[in-house]
C-alpha cells in the first residue's frame, strides 16, 4: 500500500456522517434560492432549479434541508435518485421510487392511470395497451421492466408521460409538491425524456422540480449534456451552482463537523486540503483522528475512480504529471518526461481535460482539479515508476537557472534519491526563497538541508556553506514565522558547532543569538546565564557588531533601571565605534525604557521614534517591530488609546509587508493591536487582529490570538464559540512563552461563567489566572492581577446581593471575607506590582477603583459615588467597561430613587452596547430598565438564547408557583421531563434551586415581569 495512503479503518463514532440532521453550514443564500422558488410555487408559478456542483460539495445535503424546510412548510416531497448506469441501468429507476411515494400518499391516484401503476409495482385492474417497440428521444428501445412484484409489459411512452404528470397534477390539487431527482448525470436516457417532458409543460401548477448534477462529470460528449442545453433555456428553470466553501466557512464547516473541541491548525489544515470541499472535508477529518496523515482509501477510492476510466495512455501522462509535486505542469515539461508523439500526447491531455482530471491554465500550462486528485494519483505509484519519473523531472530541469527552479530541482532529486544535488539544490533554494521574502519556505528548504547533511559525502562543498551557518539560518526562519520553539531546537543544536571552531567571539555570538530564542520562549532565567556566558567569552574583544549586540542584549535582561541605562550605552558605543547601526537602535529602546521608569514619558516615546527610524535606515527589521511594539505599548499604558491604535494599525501592517506577522514582535504588535481596538470599542477590529494564523504556527501564537478573540466572542455573547476556544486554551497556561495567554483567557472565562451565572466558576477560573500567571511570570504581584481580583469580586456580589433571602445560610458571610481578601490583593498588587513607567496608568486605576465600588456592592452598600468614580477613571477610553460602570451604577441610582439619572445613564450604556452588539450587557440594561419601569431610548438588543423555548416555558410557570406535576399537564410532558428540565436550567444559571433560579432569570431579563 502507498505510504501516503491512510489504511482502511472501522468508522467509529467520533466524526458524524453527512445526513440530513447534519447542521447546514454556509449555505443561506443557496436555502433562500430555493425558498424563493417554494414560495412562487405555492402561489400557483411552477418552475424548476437545477442544482450542479463538484462531486461531494453538499447537493445531497442542501436537497435534504430543501425537503425539510418544504415539509415543515406543508408541501408533499417527493424524491427520486439516479444510479450509475453501468451498475444498473433500469428505466425511469427515479420515477419508479415517486411513483411509490405517490401510490403511499393516494393509492388511487395510482390505480387509476393503469401505466403508472406499472412503475410502483402494481398490477393494474385494466393492463397497459402493449406495443411492440416504442423509441425513446435518443432512438434507443426499453428492455421490458421488472419490478420484483409483477411482470411489466411494454407500454406506450406518451401514455406513461402523461400519466406521471397527471399524478403529479393531482397532488398539487392539496397543497404544493416538490419533485427532487438526484443525480441526472447518471439518468438514463427514459429518465431524460421524461424530465424533458415535465420541464416543457410546467405552467400554473403549484409543483416546484429540483434536481441535481455532477457538474465535474459531465464531460464533452456526455449524454446528459444535450438535454441540460436544452432545459436551461426554458424560462421556467433557473440554475443553482453550489460552489465549494470558502476559507473561512470551510473551517466552520470542519469545526462544526468535528464537534468536539479540536486544535485551530488541524482546522486550517483539513480545510485547506479539502478546498471547500464537504465530503473531502469529511474525510480528512475522520481520517486525523486515526492518526492518518495521508488520504484515506475512501477519498482514494472515489478520486480514483475517475481515472481508471482515462485510456492507458491518458493515465501515463496522468500518472507523470502528479509527480510535479505542483497543481500545475507546462506542456513541453510533460512532453519531455512522458515522450509521446505530439498528436497522441495531445489526446490523452484532451481526455484528461474532458474527465475532469486536468484542466488548462494559463498559458501552456495544465492544472489539477483538485489538490486531492494530484496526490491521490502520486500515491497510486509504483515505487520503481515514482523514482523513474523524478529522476526524469530532476535531469530535465538540471540546466534551468529560472526563479524558483531550485526548489524543483531539489524535490525531484531528492525523491529519485540523487542527494548531492538535492542538498545543493536546496541550499540555492534558500536563497531564492528569503529574496522573495518567502519566510516558511525558506525554512523548509533549510531544514531539509540540515536533514541531507549526514547523508552527504563532504557536504560543505556541495551545499557551498557550512553546518553551523544553515542552521543559525534555520533558526532566524523559524523564529519569523511564528515557530520560537522550533528556532530554540536550532540554536541549542548550533552551540556546539560554533565551539568547536575555537572562535570565542563566533562562540559568543551564538549565545547571543540563543539568549534571543530563549528570551522568545519566556525563559529568561536561562537566557540571563548564556548571555553571560557570551560576555565571558567576548569582554576582552576589541569594538565589534558581536560585541555590542551582546552588551545590547544583556541591557535588555537586567532588571535594574541603572544597570540597563549602562550597559545601553555601553552597547552603543560599540555600535558607533563598529559602525553597527542596527545595535544602536536597539540600544535606543533600552534607553527609552530607562526614561519611561523615570517618568519621563515624552522623552521615552521620542527615543522609540528615533529607534525606529535608525532600524528603518539600517534594514534591521526586527528592531524596528520593536521599537513600533513599544510605542503601542507606551501609548496604550498612558491611556491614549487612539494614538496607540494607529500606530498599531501602521505597525501591523508593516509587519505584513516585511514577512514578519508570526516574528516575536509581529505577533506582539498583533495581539496588542487586538486589545487596543477592544478597549477603544473597535470590536471588528480587534476580532480581525486575532482571527486565525491559517498557517501552521506554535502553539503559542495561536493561543494568544484565540484568547485576545475570546474577549470579544464572550462580551458578543458567543459563549459557545469561547467556550470551546477557552476549554482548548487551559493546556496552554502553565507555558512559560508567553503569560498573557492565562491573563486574556482567565479574563475571558471569568467574565462567560458570570454572564452564565456560574459565579462560583468565575471566581475559581479568576483564581487560576493568577496563579499560572505568577508561576510563568515568576512575579509574585503581577497587574493582571487588579483586573482579575475585580472580576471575582464581582462575581461574588452577583451571587449573593440580587437574590436576598434565597442565599443560603452563610453564604453572605462567605462571599464578603473572600471579597476582603481580593479586594486587599488588589490594593497591595497597585502597591507591589512592577509598571512600565514611574506610577500606574490609567488602565489600572480604573480597575482599582472598580475593585472597591464591587466591594461596596457586595457590602450592601448603595452609594453612587464609588460607581461615578469608575465611569470617570474609564473615560480614558475603554468605552466597554465604561458602560459596564454606568450600568453598576443606574442600579444604586434606582435602588436611591433618582430614576432620572438612572436614565440617563442606562441610555449612555445602551448605546454602547448596540454599537459593540454586545449582547449580554445589552440585555443587562434593558432587564434592568423593564424592573425599574425606566424608558430607555435606543435600538433593542438582540438577546442571548441560554434557556431553550421549553426550559423557559417551564422556568415561566414555577414562577408562578406551579408544581412539577402542574407544569407536566400544562406543557403535555411527564413530571420526570420537567425535573430534568428543572435540572438544566438550574445548571446553566448557577442556581442552587428552583427559586433561586427565578430570581436570576428575573435580573438577567430571561423572564417577563408579567410571567
Amino acid at each position: 500500500m502507498p505510504a501516503t495512503l491512510s489504511p482502511p479503518r472501522a468508522r467509529i463514532g467520533s466524526v458524524p456522517r453527512l445526513g440530513s440532521n447534519f447542521p447546514l453550514v454556509a449555505r443561506s443564500k443557496e436555502v433562500e434560492q430555493l425558498r424563493t422558488a417554494l414560495e412562487r410555487a405555492r402561489s400557483g408559478t411552477a418552475g424548476a432549479v437545477l442544482v450542479s456542483g463538484e462531486a461531494g460539495v453538499g447537493k445531497s445535503r442542501l436537497l435534504a434541508e430543501m425537503a425539510d424546510v418544504a415539509r415543515s412548510a406543508g408541501a408533499q416531497v417527493l424524491v427520486g435518485r439516479c444510479v450509475d448506469i453501468n451498475e444498473a441501468s433500469f428505466p425511469y429507476l427515479p420515477f419508479t421510487d415517486i411513483a411509490e411515494q405517490i401510490r403511499a400518499l393516494s393509492p388511487e391516484i395510482i390505480t387509476r392511470r393503469p401505466q403508472l401503476a406499472t412503475l410502483a409495482g402494481v398490477v393494474p385492474r385494466e393492463p397497459a395497451r402493449p406495443i411492440t417497440e416504442t423509441p425513446t428521444g435518443n432512438g434507443t428501445a426499453h428492455p421490458d421492466l421488472d419490478s420484483g412484484h409483477a411482470h411489466v409489459q411494454r407500454f406506450d411512452q406518451l401514455q406513461l408521460f402523461d400519466a406521471v404528470l397527471g399524478a403529479l397534477n393531482d397532488l398539487t390539487q392539496h397543497g404544493v409538491v416538490v419533485l427532487q431527482i438526484e443525480d441526472l448525470h447518471w439518468s438514463d436516457p427514459s429518465t431524460r425524456d421524461l424530465l424533458s417532458f415535465l420541464f416543457s409543460r410546467l405552467g400554473d401548477q403549484r409543483l416546484l422540480i429540483v434536481a441535481s448534477y455532477r457538474s465535474d462529470d459531465l464531460h464533452r460528449r456526455h449524454p446528459f449534456r444535450p438535454l441540460l442545453a436544452e432545459l436551461v433555456r426554458l424560462p421556467v428553470v433557473e440554475r443553482l451552482d453550489l460552489e465549494p466553501f470558502r476559507p473561512a466557512d470551510a473551517e466552520e464547516f470542519v469545526r462544526t463537523l468535528a464537534k468536539d473541541s479540536i486544535s485551530e491548525e488541524l482546522i486550517t489544515s483539513v480545510a485547506a486540503r479539502s478546498e471547500g470541499n464537504a465530503f473531502f472535508a469529511e474525510e480528512l477529518l475522520e481520517a486525523s483522528s486515526f492518526g492518518a496523515d495521508g488520504i484515506p482509501s475512501v477519498l482514494a477510492d472515489v478520486l480514483l475512480a475517475r481515472v481508471e476510466k482515462l485510456s492507458p495512455v491518458a493515465q501515463r501522462v496522468v500518472r507523470a504529471a502528479s509527480v510535479t509535486g505542483q497543481w500545475h505542469v507546462r506542456h513541453p515539461t510533460l512532453d519531455a518526461v512522458v515522450e509521446l508523439g505530439a498528436a497522441e500526447l495531445d489526446t490523452a491531455l484532451r481526455e484528461a481535460i474532458q474527465h475532469n482530471i486536468l484542466v488548462p491554465g494559463m498559458k501552456d500550462a495544465y492544472t489539477f482539479r483538485h489538490a486531492l486528485l494530484r496526490e491521490a494519483i502520486y500515491a497510486d505509484l509504483l515505487p520503481g515508476e515514482r523514482v523513474r519519473l523524478h529522476a526524469a523531472y530532476a535531469e530535465l530541469l538540471a540546466g534551468r537557472d529560472d526563479p524558483g527552479m531550485a526548489a524543483a530541482i531539489a524535490y525531484h532529486s531528492r525523491h529519485a534519491n540523487d542527494l548531492p544535488t538535492a542538498l545543493s539544490a536546496s541550499v540555492r533554494a534558500v536563497k531564492e526563497a528569503w529574496k522573495k521574502g518567502a519566510i516558511g519556505f525558506a525554512l523548509q528548504h533549510t531544514e531539509r538541508a540540515l536533514e541531507l547533511w549526514d547523508a552527504v559525502d563532504d557536504p560543505e562543498s556541495h551545499a557551498g556553506t557550512g553546518e553551523l551557518e544553515l542552521t543559525r539560518k534555520a533558526a532566524h526562519a523559524a523564529s519569523s514565522a511564528g515557530l520560537p520553539e522550533r528556532a530554540l531546537a536550532f540554536m541549542r543544536n548550533a552551540v556546539p558547532l560554533a565551539d568547536a571552531r575555537e572562535d570565542p567571539v563566533l562562540s559568543a555570538d551564538v549565545r547571543r543569538q540563543l539568549a534571543q530564542a530563549l528570551l522568545a520562549n519566556g525563559n529568561w532565567t536561562e537566557a540571563e546565564r548564556v548571555i553571560s556566558e557570551a560576555w565571558e567569552l567576548i569582554k576582552d574583544s576589541p569594538a565589534s557588531s558581536e560585541r555590542a549586540w551582546v552588551l545590547a542584549l544583556s541591557a535588555r535582561l537586567t532588571t535594574s533601571n541603572s544597570q540597563r541605562r549602562s550597559l545601553a550605552e555601553a552597547a552603543a558605543a560599540d555600535a558607533r565605534a563598529s559602525g553597527a547601526a542596527s545595535v544602536e537602535a536597539d540600544t535606543l529602546i533600552s534607553l527609552s525604557y530607562c526614561e519611561n521608569r523615570a517618568g519621563n514619558s515624552e522623552e521615552a516615546a521620542s527615543l522609540l521614534e528615533r529607534a525606529k527610524q535608525r532600524a528603518i535606515e539600517a534594514g534591521a527589521l526586527d528592531v524596528e517591530l520593536r521599537a513600533r511594539f513599544n510605542l503601542i505599548f507606551g501609548r496604550f499604558d498612558q491611556g491614549q488609546l487612539e494614538q496607540a491604535a494607529q500606530i498599531a494599525d501602521e505597525a501591523a501592517q508593516r509587519a505584513a509587508d516585511v514577512g514578519l506577522t508570526w516574528s516575536a514582535y509581529g505577533l506582539n504588535i498583533r495581539w496588542l493591536r487586538s486589545m487596543t481596538h477592544y478597549a477603544r470599542g473597535d470590536w471588528d477590529a480587534a476580532a480581525d487582529a486575532a482571527a486565525p494564523p491559517g498557517e501552521p504556527v506554535s502553539d503559542v501564537v495561536t493561543g494568544l490570538l484565540m484568547a485576545a478573540a475570546a474577549l470579544v466572542q464572550v462580551g458578543r455573547g458567543q459563549f459557545e464559540q469561547a467556550e470551546r476556544s477557552l476549554n482548548e486554551l487551559r493546556t496552554e497556561w502553565y507555558r512559560n512563552e508567553n503569560e498573557q495567554i492565562a491573563l486574556l483567557a482567565g479574563i475571558a472565562g471569568a467574565e462567560l461563567a458570570s454572564w452564565r451565572s456560574q459565579y462560583d466558576d468565575a471566581v475559581q477560573v479568576a483564581e487560576a489566572a493568577v496563579k499560572a500567571i505568577r508561576v510563568c511570570s515568576g512575579e509574585e504581584w503581577p497587574m493582571g492581577g487588579i483586573r482579575l481580583a475585580t472580576l471575582a469580586l464581582a462575581a461574588h456580589a452577583d451571587h449573593v446581593r440580587p437574590l436576598g433571602p434565597a442565599v443560603a445560610p452563610g453564604t453572605i458571610e462567605e462571599a464578603v471575607a473572600a471579597g476582603e481578601h481580593l479586594l486587599e490583593r488588589a490594593e497591595q498588587t497597585a502597591v507591589h506590582g512592577d509598571v512600565r513607567a514611574a506610577n500606574m496608568g490609567p488602565e489600572g486605576h480604573a480597575w482599582l477603583l472598580r475593585a472597591r465600588a464591587e466591594h461596596a456592592r457586595l457590602l450592601g452598600f448603595s452609594d453612587p459615588a464609588p460607581w461615578r468614580d469608575v465611569v470617570e477613571a474609564f473615560g480614558y477610553g475603554d468605552v466597554y467597561q465604561q458602560a459596564i460602570a454606568r450600568w453598576r451604577l443606574a442600579e444604586v441610582l434606582v435602588s436611591a430613587g433618582q430614576r432620572d439619572d438612572a436614565a440617563t445613564e442606562l441610555a449612555e450604556a445602551l448605546k454602547v452596547a448596540v454599537r459593540l452588539d454586545a449582547k449580554p450587557l445589552g440585555d443587562a440594561l434593558r432587564s434592568l430598565a423593564r424592573r425599574a419601569r425606566i424608558a430607555v431610548p435606543g435600538a433593542p438588543v438582540t438577546s442571548v438564547k441560554i434557556l431553550t423555548p421549553r426550559e423557559t416555558s417551564v422556568l415561566e410557570l414555577v414562577a408562578r408557583g406551579h408544581t412539577n406535576r402542574r407544569i407536566g399537564e400544562e406543557l403535555y410532558i411527564s413530571e420526570k421531563t420537567v425535573s430534568v428540565h428543572l435540572s438544566r436550567v438550574m445548571a446553566k444559571l448557577g442556581a442552587a434551586g428552583r427559586t433561586e433560579a427565578v430570581a436570576i432569570a428575573y435580573q438577567r431579563g430571561l423572564l417577563d415581569e408579567t410571567s
